[in-house]
């Protein structure tokens, strides 16, 4: 894989001032050299390799984004406030960690393995023990005080090791392959992954957390939880390991001088796209987690139901398998932001519906809550494309080649949103009177219950409306733009390697 290499210099000139697609790109970053790898043609092991990567984020993801909250409130005993402002602080520096580790990647030597799955290889191991640690069953056992230390310092730790990660893995896309039709496979598969891995933990977890009390009241298991937290380490662990050995690191560029922070942040002013796509993306973000929140508590409470819980959850994942088969078919004839506004504002229409008709019966709310996620899992499927369109377009308007540092900024602002989700979920349970119990099985009061169900379907109407108006009216990629872009990129790469 790493033999035959070839090296050549760039020319470099100034980067353009105007961040219009409609002036002249930039032609060349500052200071890179292109490093050819001579390997195998892109396939299907990219393919595989590069899935399985999200399947393991989501093993352990769709455990901790979907379960802490309720974990930390029924079983931990903490106050759903305490957690959310745990959850606040906890993801914003989350978010600059990311950032962080962004730079560090791009600035990095390269490696017989690339730049970006060495980092994968080596912290895989601390983020799935820091996992393990959140779900200690003797937590509950402490004082209030060593509590809220013990969970506020390993939901850190994990967040960090989130970062060191997930920033290289997503990162990665963009060094596998070049080609535009290729990353868009790579976006549907890394979306295939996530989708397994989030609806395998979404169906399974809440069939097996859960304990019934001599009441036959059903109420989350610590111990449950923690035994579910090692197996699902162990899950995302075997998943790493086909990441790290499967995919090839083609495009890999070696940069001779490090451009300075001041630059690259004045750069990403210039990136109209960017700065659509990271308010696009924070509150799509704000809606996924609080979606996964607010129907654990609406199935728990409102419908008394965890088998319909868990048929909810595999929805929301399940959806992107539905639309992975024909998402490259649709871009090819429509474009991602076409289709994207299209099937969000679907996903608007559908939770206003179900809010105003007041569903009482689980199964008959699941259908129309499918249709929901079926509107926006349009954008999940095809974000990771989105950001590499966008970063196409930051060197077309900078000059400057920074994958892991557009893809921290994205990661930043989706980091940030799930703070802003984890803060909103926990005050919005306080402030509608939500009563929190060490052991669970609190008796809820029915003006609870209802401002339950509000949350559950008004927030991620607000939400998708918000994303839409923004991809509609501040986003400049359209079909046509995208390829003008890729043309006059390929215009300047060719010239590039005379």
């Amino acid at each position: 894989m790493e033999a035959d290499i070839k090296h050549g210099t760039i020319n470099q000139k100034a980067a353009s001032k105007s961040g219009s697609i409609n002036e002249q790109p930039a032609e060349a970053a500052a200071g890179l050299k292109t490093v050819k790898v001579k390997a195998r043609k892109f396939g299907w092991r990219d393919n595989i390799g590069y899935m399985t990567g999200d399947l393991g984020n989501c093993f352990i993801l769709g455990l901790v984004n979907s379960f802490l909250m309720i974990y930390l409130t029924n079983s931990v005993g903490l106050a759903g406030a305490v957690v959310g402002t745990m959850f606040l602080i906890g993801k914003f520096i989350d978010a600059f960690s990311d950032v962080t580790i962004g730079r560090l990647t791009d600035t990095s030597k390269l490696t017989k393995y690339g730049r970006f799955i060495p980092w994968i290889r080596k912290y895989r191991w601390f983020f799935g023990i820091a996992t393990i640690f959140l779900f200690m069953p003797f937590v509950n056992k402490l004082s209030m005080t060593w509590r809220i230390i013990y969970i506020f310092v390993f939901y850190v730790a994990w967040g960090i090791f989130l970062s060191c990660v997930n920033i290289p893995y997503g990162s990665l896309a963009s060094a596998i392959s070049g080609d535009p039709d290729d990353r868009a496979q790579l976006s549907t598969f890394r979306s295939i992954g996530s989708a397994i891995g989030g609806a395998s933990t979404g169906f399974v977890i809440p069939l097996v957390v859960y304990t019934t009390l001599a009441n036959g009241q059903k109420v989350v298991s610590g111990t449950r939880f923690f035994l579910t937290s090692i197996v699902c380490v162990l899950l995302a662990w075997i998943s790493y390991h086909f990441t790290v050995s499967m995919p090839t690191e083609r495009v890999q560029v070696a940069k001779a001088e490090k451009v300075p922070l001041r630059k690259v942040l004045e750069s990403l002013g210039k990136n109209k796209a960017l700065l659509a796509l990271i308010f696009t993306d924070l509150f799509i973000v704000i809606n996924q987690i609080l979606s996964g929140t607010t129907t654990t508590y609406l199935f728990s409470d409102y419908f008394h139901n965890s088998a319909a819980m868990s048929v909810a959850l595999l929805f929301t994942y399940g959806s992107v398998l539905l639309l992975s088969p024909f998402a490259t078919w649709m871009i090819k004839h429509w474009g991602k932001k076409e289709i994207s506004i299209i099937s969000l504002s679907f996903s608007v229409v559908m939770y206003l519906f179900m809010y105003f008709m007041h569903f009482t019966n689980p199964w008959i709310y699941l259908i129309f809550m499918f249709l929901a996620t079926v509107g926006y899992s349009f954008f999940n499927l095809m974000v990771w494309a989105f950001i590499t369109d966008v970063i196409d377009y930051h060197q077309y308007v900078t000059g400057y080649r920074e994958d892991g540092t557009i893809y921290a900024v994205n990661s930043f602002a989706r980091k940030c949103g799930q703070a802003l989700a984890g803060g909103i979920g926990g005050y919005m349970l306080t402030w509608i009177g939500y009563k929190s119990s060490v052991a669970g099985g609190a008796a809820q009061s029915m003006a609870v219950i209802n401002r339950i169900y509000g949350l559950a379907n008004l927030l991620p109407a607000a939400l998708l409306f918000i994303a839409v108006c923004i991809l509609t009216f501040a986003y400049p990629l359209s079909k046509k733009k995208i390829h003008e872009v890729d043309d006059k990129l390929a215009k300047i790469n060719k010239q590039n390697e005379k």
